[in-house]
């Protein structure tokens, strides 16, 4: 026989196992582990309704009207009646007050609506208005005995939870879930939620106090109250997330040891003299002189360089591996390696392509290792590896291999990095006696607020302007019925010198239907650009490497006028003279990926163009994405939209990242609360790094408790 526990009131009854509240059991508490994850009383206090019914008033019946959406009502049963047969079986009463009468109607559980409705008693009843031919009715009414103490209505809102099936079967319904909220903070006191918050927040925003904020989010007295509570619990979440990040991000200041590369020499110098191909913009050279400093100090960088597509990230990066080139470790001859790890063979091909043109006239040895390198050539890249000749290596995930040993790595770069695995990433950190430096590089821009969650661990810097010369991109969007207009353009694009990518969308689900959808759009592609008088390359997920790379290299040296492909092309190809990019049913498209795609044209100094082309029939969103592209360039303002109409949990890369799980607060309706409680953590953080001041001597308890109760992973 299962015996309940009585528990005393003590500062961690919140984490006290979930089976011992009053109404849960072993059964029910196992059942709650397994479908919602709520292992504790904290869990159950911090599973919140999703919305409140108002049964604080009665209404008269003569006052509900067709605006009316629930309302509650008392009265005297005057009727009931069981009408029709079978499947249109249904069963009717009318409750009338003094002002009028209304109909209750039930379709299913007859049965135990007619057990319990006795004609001549009087009731409370309360749900969804509705009318029929004139007449105002409740269909699945919630119903229960009236008596005096009831006239007035509850004291409180009351709360609606989600349930799954398999709960409600355990009789565990958006109703019980109220049953044991209301018994767990009956059980609890004020001084089982103590503050956690500096006194000085508390009262400079006026917030509720943590105990008053619980009970009304839950049982609210009225919606003023809820809205304080809810309001004091998001900032609660926005700024534990916060402090938590600003640790990390100090501590790693403060404590973590990396190489100290204090000059700039030769290779840099020279280099920046005499090879560089363009003047830096005044971005790259804020963000050069911010890993200098970050290199300069003896601690490890850890910093997140976010770029648009063509903002000159590459270069930055190669800048600040020739810093590493030219410090040399006291032990050693020679200065320090680097490494860049690409999430796709192209990319990397990208890169070593770029950097091995750009300092072919210096003392500098540059290789690529992918996966596939042949044998003789991957035993001579381990071996400068390891005897330290090669100076920056670029490649796959082949990099981080343990075979792959480096004599003295100091700066590690990882493009794309949201591509990556957490495991991955970490290994790089284990290749030499120091972790060394780590640039993590995107082209999917970062909305700012997604930053300050997602990324709040890492530094952070911006390129946000493009080099000189580059023309904005035109972007249109043109219905199926408009692609002979389409190629006839492209036509003419041609016939001045350029070329043209054509990019078919993926659909994970079925491989063969994408194959089959390239393969008849290459053929439509060639019988509106026939050979010998246009060459056409192809390129897709399925091919051999080889016969991927002979393609892309055929377009890359101006052999062929346009490229079919799937979207293998979203990051990394680099071709000046491509000046079209037509992306087929862009509606499938999601706004970051569309943006990627129209990154691959504008390259060189010709003006180019982004064609979106649909299906005649395109639903509301995909219009509003397609207009978005239509009105900027800029992919900070699209990555803000999408966003918008996606939410965080979309974004690619954030979800490994468990730091956007807030359970009241986005980051997208709730930025300037993000902001301000980022704001208040890095005052925290920055002044009072040990949390050894009395005033946030709160903030310190409440993080040792939770200390052995939260998961947090770094993002690098």
């Amino acid at each position: 026989m299962y015996k309940q526990l009585i528990i005393s009131s003590t500062a961690n009854i919140l984490f006290s196992p979930v089976e011992y509240l009053k109404g849960v059991g072993p059964l029910r508490g196992d059942m709650l582990k397994k479908e919602l994850g709520i292992f504790t009383f904290k869990d159950i206090l911090e599973y919140y309704p999703f919305r409140h019914v108002d049964k604080t008033r009665v209404d008269k019946i003569g006052s509900l009207n067709p605006d009316t959406e629930y309302a509650q009502v008392a009265g005297r049963l005057i009727h009931v009646d069981l009408i029709g047969e079978k499947r249109s079986k249904r069963l009717v009463a009318y409750l009338q007050d003094d002002t009028g009468e209304i109909e209750l109607v039930w379709f299913q559980g007859i049965h135990w609506a007619e057990k319990l409705l006795t004609v001549g008693h009087n009731y409370l009843v309360f749900g969804k208005v509705g009318f029929f031919m004139n007449q105002v009715q409740i269909n699945h009414p919630e119903i229960e005995l009236y008596n005096a103490e009831k006239a007035d209505g509850k004291k409180f809102l009351e709360p609606i939870y989600s349930s799954t099936e398999k709960l409600k079967a355990r009789g565990l319904n958006g109703r019980a879930f109220a049953k044991l909220t209301y018994a767990l903070l009956q059980q609890l006191s004020p001084k089982d939620l103590p503050e956690n918050l500096p006194d000085k927040i508390i009262k400079q925003y006026r917030f509720v106090s943590r105990w008053d904020a619980f009970c009304s989010i839950h049982f609210p007295a009225s919606e003023e109250m809820y809205t304080h509570a809810i309001r004091r619990l998001k900032f609660e979440e926005l700024f534990f997330a916060q402090i938590r990040l600003g640790f990390i991000r100090s501590t790693r200041h403060r404590f973590s040891k990396g190489w100290e590369f204090n000059k700039v020499g030769d290779l840099f110098n020279t280099f920046y003299n005499t090879y560089l191909p363009f003047e830096l913009t005044n971005a790259q050279k804020r963000v050069l002189k911010e890993i200098r400093k970050d290199t300069g100090t003896g601690k490890q960088m850890n910093r997140l360089l976010q770029g648009d597509v063509g903002s000159g990230k590459t270069i930055v990066a190669l800048l600040s591996m020739l810093i590493a080139a030219d410090n040399i470790r006291p032990s050693d001859r020679q200065g320090f390696q680097s490494v860049i790890m690409a999430p796709t063979e192209i990319l990397a091909q990208q890169h070593y392509n770029t950097i091995a043109a750009l300092v072919k006239d210096l003392p500098v040895c540059v290789k690529l290792l992918t996966g596939s390198s042949v044998s003789k050539q991957r035993k001579e890249i381990l071996k400068a590896c390891e005897d330290g000749s090669l100076t920056i290596l670029i490649g796959t995930h082949a990099v981080i291999e343990d075979k792959v040993q480096f004599k003295n790595l100091g700066f590690a770069v990882i493009d794309e990095q949201h591509k990556f695995g957490v495991a991955q990433r970490a290994r790089l950190w284990n290749k030499n006696s120091l972790p060394p430096h780590i640039l993590v590089m995107t082209a999917t821009p970062i909305p700012r607020t997604l930053a300050l969650t997602a990324y709040g661990d890492l530094d952070y810097s911006v390129i946000d302007e493009l080099p000189p010369g580059r023309q904005p991109i035109a972007t249109v969007h043109r219905f199926e019925s408009k692609r002979p207009m389409v190629m006839d353009f492209i036509r003419d694009e041609i016939k001045k010198g350029r070329q043209a990518y054509i990019v078919y969308p993926l659909i994970e689900e079925s491989a063969k239907m994408d194959y089959e959808n390239l393969m008849k759009g290459f053929e439509e592609v060639k019988s509106f650009f026939p050979e010998p008088k246009y060459w056409i390359s192809m390129v897709h997920g399925k091919q051999p490497a080889a016969q991927k790379d002979t393609n892309m290299q055929r377009f890359v040296k101006g052999d062929t006028n346009i490229m079919v492909s799937t979207t293998v092309i979203e990051v990394g190809v680099n071709v000046p003279n491509a000046s079209i990019m037509v992306i087929e049913s862009a509606e499938k498209f999601g706004l970051s990926q569309l943006h990627q795609l129209r990154g691959r044209v504008g390259r060189g100094s010709e003006k180019s163009f982004c064609i979106l082309l649909t299906g005649n029939k395109i639903s509301k969103d995909a219009r509003e994405r397609l207009k978005i592209l239509c009105a900027t360039n800029d992919g900070f303002k699209v990555a803000e939209k999408d966003l918008e109409l996606r939410g965080p949990g979309d974004i690619e890369g954030t979800k490994q990242s468990g730091l956007l799980n807030f359970k009241l607060a986005s980051i997208v309706n709730d930025r300037v609360m993000l902001e301000i409680a980022k704001n208040e953590a890095s005052e925290i953080v920055n002044n009072d790094p040990d949390l050894i001041r009395a005033e946030n001597l709160p903030v310190k308890t409440y993080l040792q408790i939770q200390k052995d109760k939260t998961v947090w992973s770094k993002i690098s």
